[in-house]
């Protein structure tokens, strides 16, 4: 009889553990974002506020974000490559004010990657489809749009300043 018990308890105690467990898995997978951790993606920019007496930052690795200080306390942050890194913002003391985590994330909109063979095309389709420079795209490919992107830059600049453009 005692043994009967015991497994009717030891089941109860799960039960209660299973129920108390499914109520509070909403809240879990709802909580929001870390606000320790910046998510840009990349080829964008956020801005974001930090105490104004911030004087230096330092990037942990340059190659994946760039934060650049504004005045008042602001700073931009630019996805440069994927992946995770850090920033430390310090005062004119070197105190450290904030060292907070930046995740860079691949593009949202409607990506469509085309393979030939080994070498990767990006293109846009929004509306419709348009070269997209994205990383690990084909050097053949990447060149060419880089150097359309460009073009088209120098171009629109000698217009904007009523000079002619090369």
């Amino acid at each position: 009889m005692s043994f009967t018990f015991q497994r009717i308890r030891a089941h109860a105690r799960f039960g209660l553990s299973l129920a108390v467990a499914i109520l509070l898995w909403p809240a879990v997978c709802m909580a929001g974002p870390d606000p320790d951790r910046i998510a840009v993606y990349v080829d964008q920019a956020k801005l974001v506020k930090l105490p104004a007496k911030v004087s230096t930052i330092v990037v942990g690795n340059p190659l994946i974000a760039d934060v650049t200080l504004q005045s008042g306390g602001i700073v931009v942050v630019t996805g440069k490559g994927y992946g995770a890194t850090n920033f430390i913002a310090m005062d004119r003391n070197g105190e450290v004010l904030v060292d907070r985590q930046i995740q860079v994330e691949g593009p949202t909109d409607q990506l469509v990657t085309v393979y030939r063979g080994v070498e990767r095309e990006s293109y846009s389709c929004m509306p419709i489809c348009q070269r997209r420079v994205t990383l690990g795209d084909g050097d053949g490919y990447f060149k060419t749009a880089i150097d359309q992107a460009g073009s088209l830059s120098s171009q629109a600049a000698g217009s904007a300043s009523g000079g002619k453009a090369n």
